[in-house]
């Protein structure tokens, strides 16, 4: 049955698309215009508690009682069970997975999220602390990911929701003015990953209306 996803065209968003298109699943898109505060609407709140995009609905979750999952990382991990791919079923490599999604989650992402969110303040000292703070960290994490990447050919070794997680973020580079080319390993990664043509296709699907 077709999975539900009700998204915008965010980092976070594409993390998902691209996770359908790499494991096959069919899935519909409904657009949910974060400009226009549709996440907050009741019947989306329903099943995204937090208000955030993504969210999906999966039919045949719950013993066909249909299931909902909010959280992007909550969401690659339920599919990753859910098609027993891009997440090995134990040892060093699922655990692996398990960090580098989590490491996305609560760094890759929120801090370059930080660097867009100051790129656009007028107020010039605003702008300009917030930029200096953010950008500093988000280079960081740009360079813990170009050594992990220095010993393995993708996060967890082989392909994993761990690159879907962090594709979704790399994307954005140029957006929060990081040079690819500073970071040799983890452009490696970014042209192979983008290379794929699952990963071709969940971005390619228009998530926006």
């Amino acid at each position: 049955m077709t999975i539900h996803l009700h998204t915008w065209d965010t980092p976070n968003g594409r993390k998902i698309s691209v996770a359908l298109e790499e494991m096959g699943l069919p899935y519909e898109v409904h657009s949910v215009h974060i400009g226009k505060g549709e996440q907050f609407d009741p019947a989306f709140l329903k099943i995204s508690p937090n208000n955030r995009i993504p969210a999906i609905v999966d039919p045949e979750g719950d013993g066909g009682k249909g299931q909902s999952v909010f959280e992007s990382g909550a969401i690659l991990l339920y599919l990753a069970e859910k098609t027993g791919k891009f997440l090995a079923p134990s040892g060093p490599a699922r655990v692996a997975a398990w960090e580098w999604l989590m490491w996305q989650m609560g760094g890759f992402g929120p801090m370059p999220g930080q660097v867009h969110h100051f790129l656009g303040l007028e107020n010039e000292a605003d702008r300009r602390y917030g930029l200096d703070r953010y950008h500093k960290e988000t280079l960081r994490l740009y360079g813990v990911a170009d050594r992990r990447l220095a010993s393995v050919e993708f996060f967890a070794g082989d392909v994993s929701i761990a690159d879907f997680a962090i594709l979704g973020w790399a994307w954005r580079h140029e957006r929060h003015k990081v040079d690819l080319a500073e970071f040799p390993n983890v452009k490696r990664w970014y042209d192979a990953m983008m290379a794929r043509p699952g990963v071709a296709r969940g971005f390619a699907v228009k998530l926006a209306r």
